[in-house]
Order: C-alpha cells, then sequence, then structure tokens
C-alpha cells in the first residue's frame, strides 16, 4: 500500500499533471467566454438575418405543458432544444478551432526550440592537441597493419 502512495506522489507531483490541471481550468473558463461569444454575438445577428428568430427560443413541443385552472404548471412542456443545439455546435467548433490553431503554433515553436540548439551544436571545434596526437597513432597503426 505504501508503494502504491509513494508512485501517486511521485506522478502527482510531475509537471505534466500540474500542466494538466493548469490547462483544465483555463480550458474552463474559454469554454465559457466562447459560449458568452457565441450566444451573445455570433447568434443574434445570424437570428436577425433568418428573420428574427432568437435561437434560444428556438424548440419543437413534442408535448405541451399541464397547466391546471389558475394558470400554473403542473407538468413542464417537453420540448427539443434545436436553437441551443446549434449554439452548442458553434461552440464547439470555434473551440476546436481554437486548440487546433494553439497546437500548431506549440508545435511549430517546439521545432524551433529544438533546431537552434543543434545548429550551435554543428560548428565543429578545433581538436585537442591530444585528439591530433591520437589521430596520429590512429594513422601510424593503420599503416602499419598494411605493411
Amino acid at each position: 500500500m505504501k508503494r502504491y502512495i509513494r508512485e501517486f506522489k511521485e506522478f502527482a507531483v510531475k509537471g505534466n499533471v500540474i500542466d494538466l490541471a493548469v490547462a483544465v481550468i483555463i480550458g474552463g473558463a474559454f469554454g465559457k467566454i466562447v459560449s458568452s461569444l457565441v450566444a451573445d454575438i455570433v447568434m443574434p445577428p445570424i437570428g436577425v438575418l433568418m428573420g428574427g428568430i432568437s435561437f434560444a427560443d428556438w424548440t419543437i413541443v413534442l408535448k405541451k405543458a399541464v397547466l391546471n385552472a389558475s394558470g400554473a404548471v403542473i407538468r413542464p412542456a417537453v420540448n427539443l432544444n434545436i436553437g441551443l443545439f446549434i449554439q452548442n455546435i458553434l461552440d464547439f467548433l470555434i473551440i476546436a478551432i481554437a486548440v487546433f490553431i494553439m497546437i500548431k503554433i506549440i508545435g511549430r515553436l517546439k521545432r524551433q526550440l529544438k533546431l537552434e540548439p543543434e545548429k550551435v551544436e554543428e560548428t565543429p571545434l578545433p581538436p585537442t592537441k591530444e585528439q591530433e596526437l591520437l589521430a596520429e597513432i590512429r594513422d601510424l597503426l593503420k599503416n602499419r597493419n598494411k605493411e
């Protein structure tokens, strides 16, 4: 049991888990921003273009609400909320495009960061005295073995 606790601690403290937690929190906040963008800015003009339709109210009633004599709802209506579904699809598409773009940018940055150190390492250093001596010894031994 102690071994599992130790392994879990090692796993939980790794940078990847902390990065994932931060990403989930930021993703949740980003999702709310995108939802507001779609519901409050994108959908109203689309509704106006489609003849003044409010997408939030765009529903298909499957079963009407049951009311009592005073007008209070006994059983609520059963609806298909098509407008909200379309808003959620737009939310998803915008978030998916944003994540795709961020992944592309991060991938490009990683490739650039990996290439720069390799370019620095590619410049050969002049051989040291020891390396020159070892090369001479190697060449002499090669020539000696050929004879």
